[in-house]
């Protein structure tokens, strides 16, 4: 049977319509019934997948609309799904209705635990590995923390209470621009934006509103951890954060008081010290942070400032490092072949992702493409054309990178590759043709990158698929 609350709860009869059923629908609804609300779910799929997950949540209470979305007649409060547009019919009935809207950021946290801290970390690329290398960090001071959000664990699921009644006593909070724009009374004790680049522009409507949800972050209250190097980052702390918190910058610069940064090869605390001024604590080495991309060390100072804005120790934040361990697909070295290095950043999806890659090696055979969503690689090939050995295009877009190549780095040799190679033996895939080309192109010392800077599904069902079959063709090299 549906555990529901026994106490009166702010959501006790509220009449809630939860918008989508996708990653993060079905724990909204159980918590909203759990905490005595009149549940409606709304989903536009009626199939096999969405049914069995509809029964389930029909059996503990809540009614199910399947195949359309329409606003219920009474309707207190809508928690939609992240990824629903602002201007989706049944959120814009809900404006004209004056119904408020929330997402499932939100709900969580007006009904987290109240001795739950949250430490958030917003930004175009970089969240999930800093969220990890965060909750790494927590974990070896010896404090109760989990990493949710996008990383495996849904938020909503981390503020209800066990079967023992008990709670992770701090979160790791990764927050997308969409859960920030459904957001009005999220308070992190800290947040960071670690850096903002041109990405879900369609959904937000611009630059401004995507880089602005993302600077809701700095709550009142919130203490602002800006990258140095990000001008949105420092703009949106100082324009839209709380100037009666601490703002803390990172950097890889030696830091001045009140920043975190790099000198020699230490990670540095200047900010969360006794004195500031003329003191200072080492944090960890740039030997500790794997791998050891600048972008990388970036992430890690971010996740260093955030844990010691609630007193993690030094040695604790090396501990953190040592124990981390790098999400698939994100800079991961593949193998070397010949004397040259393969590595998979096929999670590089976007071109200020692929930027930081490529900043990463020299030289470099680059294998890049797929569906572009309208961003523009001018300047990412710009600024890389100087240490491109060759590059190897594929997908959708990948004529725009080939107009792009041409202008920036004309005397870079590029290869186009649509499909396997003639006559491939059984089981080859499109990546061993890519990675042939490649390896035809790369000399001993160079290093084969995958960093896209695109989605992949014109041509591989996600991403993590891409890197798989990428990682596989350099085995077959071997």
């Amino acid at each position: 049977m549906p555990h529901h609350s026994t106490t009166s709860t702010p959501f006790t009869g509220l009449r809630v319509c939860v918008a989508g059923l996708g990653v993060s629908g079905p724990p909204v609804v159980r918590l909203l019934l759990e905490h005595g609300a009149r549940v409606t779910v709304v989903d536009g799929r009626d199939d096999d997948t969405v049914r069995p997950v509809a029964a389930e949540l029909a059996a503990a209470g809540a009614e199910v609309v399947l195949g359309a979305t329409p606003l219920p007649d009474a309707c207190d409060l809508v928690v939609t799904s992240p990824g629903w547009r602002p201007d989706s019919p049944l959120l814009v009935a809900a404006a004209e209705a004056g119904t408020e809207v929330i997402g499932d950021v939100e709900l969580a946290w007006r009904v987290k635990p109240a001795d739950q801290l949250w430490l958030a970390v917003t930004g175009t690329n970089g969240k999930t590995t800093t969220v990890r290398m965060l909750e790494a960090m927590l974990r070896a001071d010896g404090r109760d923390a989990l990493a949710v959000g996008n990383v495996g664990t849904p938020v909503i699921d981390a503020v209800r209470p066990d079967a023992d009644g008990r709670h992770p006593r701090v979160l790791a909070v990764e927050l997308s621009s969409f859960q920030l724009h459904w957001s009005s009374s999220l308070r992190p004790h800290a947040a960071a934006v670690l850096n903002i680049a041109p990405d879900h522009l369609d959904w937000h409507g611009g630059l401004e509103p995507y880089a602005r949800a993302k600077g809701t972050v700095f709550a009142p209250g919130t203490v602002r951890i800006v990258n140095l190097a990000d001008p949105w980052s420092v703009r949106l702390a100082e324009e839209d954060g709380d100037p009666h918190t601490p703002l803390v910058g990172f950097g890889l610069r030696t830091p001045r008081p009140g920043e975190l940064g790099v000198v020699e090869d230490l990670l540095v605390d200047r900010a969360f010290t006794e004195d500031p001024a003329s003191g200072a604590e080492e944090l960890a080495t740039l030997a500790d942070v794997r791998p050891p991309a600048p972008h990388n060390v970036a992430n890690a100072l971010a996740a260093a400032a955030l844990a010691r804005s609630i007193g993690v120790a030094p040695a604790s934040v090396r501990a953190g490092l040592a124990a981390f361990a790098p999400e698939p697909h994100r800079i991961a070295y593949v193998a070397s072949v010949a004397g040259v290095d393969y590595v998979d950043d096929s999670k590089a999806t976007n071109p200020h992702a692929a930027a930081a890659s490529l900043g990463a090696y020299e030289p470099v055979v680059w294998i890049a493409g797929g569906l572009l969503k309208g961003a523009d690689v001018d300047g990412l090939v710009a600024s890389a054309a100087a240490r491109l050995r060759g590059a190897v295009l594929i997908g959708a877009d990948r004529a725009r990178l080939r107009d792009a190549l041409a202008e920036h780095a004309p005397g870079v040799p590029v290869v186009e590759v649509e499909g396997p190679a003639a006559g491939a033996p059984e089981g080859h895939t499109v990546m061993d043709a890519v990675v042939a080309a490649a390896a035809d192109l790369a000399r001993e010392g160079d290093t084969v990158l995958l960093a896209p800077a695109a989605a992949s599904m014109d041509m591989f069902a996600n991403y993590p698929e891409r890197g798989r079959l990428f990682a596989e063709a350099v085995h077959r090299l071997d």
